[in-house]
């Protein structure tokens, strides 16, 4: 799952979610994302980071935005709003990735649909939530055929745990109140006994590792939580660390790699909007852009010499500016500076060697396809 921007909300106007007292009796560092105070670091990001590959991470995702959809034209709504096809996730538990577009082909949100029986579950960045519900009831109610839909905001009833790394399914399954329970496929979600606390569990992430994210009732959130860090192979993992794990794996951060002035071509989200797909909102403007190309295109860069960050210039050989970072760190797991920026299409084939600024200096930078970190 994934994501949110990071915001300049006063303290006192900040949202908390249901763990917000656990980070702090923690120690962690706390800091305003998406319209939340939520924890940038606990133990550090770089210990974070690498602890979450070696062995199990856990990461409070209750900001995210939670909705369900239902209703007898509930299939045919999703695959007119949707990019991707909804067809693909028609067995019950089956979930996808996909994008919302507007009419221009402009990336409303990036969310993960979960048919969960007689109806499908939403998961959408936090900065969103207004935005992908509003679009959701306008278009449900527009004369389009559509008026059989229920669409509901489960987002302040819900809690959200990542529980990630090479180890996370182990620990679930220790939790797990049903000693023969085994973990949906990849891209599955089912039904979870944890103790007491009825559950779903998704096996999909924000990492790149195994593991899963547990939805849960916000009233059990605490009790799950720190059951989870009763394991001592299991830390907590703040913001800073999970930005960190989802760029070495090349997934996107809304507000950054992506927003409603990019379309999917240009994020190299062309792969979530299959060709044989032509009913859904956006779909003309994404075959022109695939008929016509585009100007630019997100790429991944490693970067020596300097840590890249958010809008530092990128140069060509010339020393010319051709665009500027959108994501950009420092990966533990490389030992290098890795980092996207949109550039033209012709400064975006894999090899191609270019420039940070960073201060007063020029780092090198090439060009790579993603991942950054290759999973086996």
């Amino acid at each position: 799952m994934t994501k949110g921007r990071k915001t300049m909300d006063s303290a006192e106007s900040l949202r908390r979610t249901p763990l917000y007292q656990e980070h702090r009796h923690l120690g962690a560092t706390m800091s305003a994302f998406a319209g939340f105070d939520m924890p940038v670091q606990y133990q550090g990001i770089l210990e974070e980071s690498l602890a979450t590959r070696e062995q199990v991470g856990i990461f409070d995702v209750s900001h995210m935005a939670a909705f369900r959809i239902r209703g007898a034209s509930a299939t045919n709504f999703l695959q007119y709003m949707l990019t991707n096809d909804l067809d693909k996730i028609s067995d019950v538990g089956a979930a996808q990735y996909t994008l919302l577009l507007d009419e221009d082909g402009g990336i409303i949100d990036d969310v993960i649909v979960y048919n969960t029986g007689g109806e499908f579950m939403m998961v959408a960045n936090a900065d969103n939530r207004d935005a992908v519900y509003e679009w959701l009831v306008d278009h449900s109610a527009d004369g389009t055929g559509f008026d059989e839909v229920e669409i509901y905001d489960e987002s302040d009833r819900t809690a959200l745990i990542a529980v990630q790394g090479p180890e996370a399914l182990e620990v679930i399954a220790e939790f797990a109140a049903d000693d023969d329970w085994e973990a949906p496929a990849r891209f599955h979600i089912a039904a979870i006994k944890l103790g007491e606390v009825n559950a779903l569990v998704a096996r999909t992430g924000y990492t790149g590792e195994d593991g899963v994210e547990l939805i849960i009732h916000k009233e059990d959130a605490v009790d799950v939580w720190r059951a989870l860090l009763s394991f001592e192979n299991v830390i907590p993992v703040g913001l800073g660390a999970r930005d960190i794990l989802r760029l070495e794996m090349g997934y996107h951060l809304y507000g950054t790699d992506m927003d409603r002035s990019r379309n999917p071509i240009e994020a190299g989200l062309g792969w979530v909007c299959p060709k044989g797909q032509a009913d859904y909102i956006g779909c003309e403007a994404v075959a022109a852009a695939r008929t016509e190309g585009v100007a630019e295109k997100l790429v991944y860069m490693t970067v020596s010499g300097g840590i890249p960050r958010k809008d530092f210039p990128v140069f060509d050989d010339a020393d010319k500016q051709i665009g500027t970072i959108a994501s950009g760190s420092h990966s533990p797991a490389l030992g290098t500076g890795i980092a996207t920026a949109y550039v033209p299409v012709e400064f975006s084939a894999p090899g191609t060697q270019l420039k940070v600024g960073i201060r007063k200096r020029r780092a090198d930078a090439a060009v790579v396809k993603a991942p950054f970190l290759k999973k086996a």
